[in-house]
């Protein structure tokens, strides 16, 4: 493995290990980070396999970096209001009006935003006679359908559960909406990629 992707691999296996420390709600939080066991396997895996560019490693290490903070504090609890206020004075729950907690809201976006130029690359990988264009179109259905098996995940989990620890798990702050604003910000943040990263899918081979 490359010295950069090292190096953001280590960082979030130390991020990983950090949300560990004192953990307030064990049992959920174990059953939050059990996916992040898998992405970092999986991450491993498929780099030997299929080698990803560095930048897209660092950005999915960013986003299982950003799952471990919100499964310490199992989304709903993420306390980056506090931290914005303290950091540079600014709260964003005052300045929109914001009624709930949205760290869940801003995972579901970054995960299409941090996926998507990965699997782009892996469909080009595996076909290249594909177009950049037909690949990044592959990309955002692939983004949208893992965005709707998750929601049936967390769908099936809840079911095993009281509505207390459900509610609790999927973070849905009594919004019935919550699945489907979910898959959306993802598709969103699939598609803000092409204007974001154009000139690389166009121009970059393969």
């Amino acid at each position: 493995m490359p010295r950069s992707k090292a190096i953001a691999f280590g960082l979030t296996l130390a991020v990983f290990a950090g949300s560990w420390i004192s953990p307030r709600w064990p049992l959920e939080q174990a059953m939050h980070s059990s996916l992040t066991v898998v992405g970092l396997a999986w991450l491993w895996w498929h780099d030997r396999r299929w080698p990803l560019r560095p930048s897209h490693f660092a950005l999915i290490c960013g986003f299982i970096v950003a799952h471990c903070i919100g499964a310490r504090w199992l989304y709903s609890y993420v306390p980056y209001d506090a931290w914005l206020q303290a950091a540079v004075g600014w709260s964003p729950a005052e300045a929109f009006g914001w009624q709930r907690n949205h760290f869940d809201r801003f995972i579901h976006l970054m995960y299409g935003v941090c996926f998507t130029p990965a699997v782009w690359h892996w469909l080009r990988q595996r076909w290249p006679q594909l177009s950049p264009g037909h690949a990044f179109a592959l990309a955002v259905m692939l983004i949208m359908c893992t965005s709707l098996a998750y929601e049936w995940l967390e769908w099936g989990i809840a079911l095993t559960m009281s509505p207390e620890a459900a509610e609790s798990y999927n973070g849905q702050q009594g919004d019935g909406w919550d699945a489907h604003a979910d898959m959306l910000l993802a598709t969103l943040g699939a598609l803000l990629v092409w204007p974001l990263a154009r000139k690389e899918f166009q121009e970059l081979p393969a």
